[in-house]
């Protein structure tokens, strides 16, 4: 792991070394703000593409099923005020 100095201009931009954006392949990136330090990871293309997969399969119900249930209980406590 190395690091690289990134200078911040008065309006706040940030300019990623020409290294780092050519070793990661990206134009975007996303900031964390980890309180005491940030964390600056590349930002994929296609996100949903880079997500699938990273979650382990569970079993239960579906997405359908979930808001399905959800506009039933939404429904169910607008008459119970």
């Amino acid at each position: 792991m190395s690091s690289v100095e990134a200078r911040i201009t008065s309006s706040g931009q940030m300019s990623l070394p020409a290294s780092v954006r050519r070793r990661w392949n990206t134009g975007s990136v996303v900031v964390v703000d980890r309180g005491d330090y940030i964390v600056v990871r590349p930002r994929p293309a296609d996100v949903p593409s880079a997500l699938l997969g990273s979650l382990p399969a569970r079993g239960g119900i579906s997405a359908e099923q979930m808001r399905e249930a959800e506009r039933a209980a939404e429904g169910s406590s607008r008459y119970d005020r």
